[in-house]
C-alpha cells in the first residue's frame, strides 16, 4: 500500500481529501502545516507529497525546498494543491521542483489521476530499459529526470556529431562526463611504455563508457578515440553523480546498466591472460559480429586496430585470421571481415 502524505492546513480540506485518498486503497498522513508535514515525513518516508502553498509556520515552498536538500526525502514525487492561478506561481513551484499542480477547487478525479500518474512514473525506473535503441536512453533519462528533479538531463540533449579518429578524452586528462554512443563507434586505448596499442574496449550504439573514472574520482586511465563517424550523447559529471548518490532508485537503476559491460571487460581480460590466440580472435569477432546488431553485417576494422583489442601483433592476426577463412568461418576483403558460421566460432576446442 502506497503512504501519501497530505499537508494542508484547512481543516474541512485535509479532512475530505484524506478520506477519499483512503477510499482510493492509500495509506495517509496528514499535517495541519508545513513544519509539521517535514517532521511526519522524516518519521515515516511517504511514496508522495500532496501539499498545499499557502500555509503558517512553514509554506509549501519552504517544504519542497528541505525535501530537495534531504537525502533522505529527495526524489519523492511531490503535487502542489494552491487556491492561486498566477502564473508567478506556478513557475516558482516547477523550477523548484514540483512534478504537477492542482488548482483548488478540484475535482476527486483530477487528484487521483495525478497521483496514479506520478506513482506510475516512478515505479517505472525498477523496469527494464533497451538501451541498444536510443529511444531507450531517452525513456531513462525522462524517467531520472522526473523523479529526482534532475531537469538538467533533459535540456540539450543534443548528440554531437564526432569525426573518425576524433579524440573524445586524452590518458590522464580529468574525467568529467560519461558518454553514451547513439551511433557508430569510439574505442579506448591503453599505450605501453613501449608504445604499444592496447585497445580496452570497442563501443557501439547504446553504450556507455568513461564512467570508472567518474565512479572512483580520478582521470581518465586511458584515451577515447572515434573509429568511424559517431553520434555521441554527453552526460554532465554532476547530474550523473546526482543520479547515484541523491536518489538510490536511479542509482540501483544505473549501476545495473553498467555493471554488466564491467564484467564483459573483465572476462576480456582474463581471456587475454589465459586463452590461445585462435581463441581470443574467434571472441572478438564474435563480439564485434553482435555488436554490429545485423547477421549480415561486415565487421569493419583495420588488421592494426583488430590486432589491439586482440593483443596481438599484426602479423598474428593476419595468420589465424587466414586459418578461419580456410575453414569457412569467415570472409576477408581488404576493408572488412564477415561472419559467416558464428557456430563455429564457439567451439571449444580452440
Amino acid at each position: 500500500m502506497k503512504t501519501i502524505l497530505l499537508i494542508e492546513d484547512n481543516d474541512i480540506l485535509r479532512e475530505n481529501t484524506a478520506e477519499i485518498l483512503e477510499l482510493a486503497g492509500y495509506a495517509v498522513l496528514t499535517a495541519e502545516n508545513g513544519k509539521a508535514g517535514v517532521e511526519k515525513a522524516l518519521a515515516t518516508r511517504p511514496d508522495l507529497v500532496v501539499c498545499d502553498i499557502m500555509m503558517p509556520v512553514l509554506d509549501g515552498y519552504g517544504v519542497l525546498h528541505i525535501f530537495n536538500q534531504n537525502p533522505h526525502l529527495a526524489g519523492v514525487p511531490f503535487i502542489f494543491l494552491t487556491a492561486k492561478t498566477e502564473r508567478t506561481d506556478l513557475r516558482r513551484g516547477m523550477e523548484l521542483g514540483a512534478d504537477d499542480y492542482l488548482t483548488k477547487p478540484f475535482e476527486e478525479t483530477e487528484l487521483l489521476s495525478a497521483i496514479s500518474s506520478r506513482l506510475s512514473r516512478f515505479g517505472k525506473l525498477q523496469a527494464d530499459y533497451d538501451l541498444r535503441a536510443s529511444e531507450g536512453l531517452g525513456r531513462f533519462l525522462d524517467d531520472a529526470s522526473a523523479v529526482g528533479n534532475l531537469h538538467s538531463l533533459t535540456i540539450d540533449r543534443r548528440p554531437h556529431a564526432l569525426r573518425k579518429k576524433q579524440v573524445l578524452y586524452a590518458e590522464d586528462e580529468e574525467a568529467s562526463r560519461l558518454y553514451f554512443v547513439e551511433s557508430g563507434r569510439v574505442k579506448t586505448v591503453r599505450r605501453t611504455a613501449g608504445g604499444k596499442e592496447l585497445i580496452t574496449g570497442v563501443y557501439g550504439p547504446g553504450e556507455f563508457f568513461g564512467y570508472l573514472p567518474l565512479l572512483q574520482h580520478r582521470p581518465h586511465s586511458d584515451s577515447a578515440v572515434v573509429l568511424d563517424d559517431a553520434q555521441v550523447l554527453y552526460i554532465p559529471q554532476k547530474d550523473f553523480e546526482l543520479l547515484l548518490h541523491s536518489h538510490p532508485e536511479v542509482g540501483k537503476q544505473f549501476i545495473r546498466l553498467l555493471a554488466g559491460q564491467v564484467e564483459e571487460r573483465e572476462q576480456q581480460l582474463l581471456g587475454m591472460a589465459y586463452d590461445s590466440l585462435r581463441r581470443r580472435v574467434a571472441h572478438t569477432l564474435l563480439r564485434l559480429h553482435e555488436q554490429a546488431g545485423d547477421g549480415t553485417a561486415a565487421i569493419r576494422f583495420s588488421r592494426d586496430d583488430l590486432a589491439a583489442v586482440v593483443g596481438t601483433t599484426p602479423e598474428s592476426l593476419i595468420r589465424t585470421l587466414s586459418e578461419f577463412k580456410q575453414d569457412g568461418m569467415i570472409e576477408l576483403t581488404p576493408k572488412s571481415i564477415h561472419v559467416l558460421q558464428p557456430e563455429k566460432l564457439h567451439s571449444p576446442n580452440w
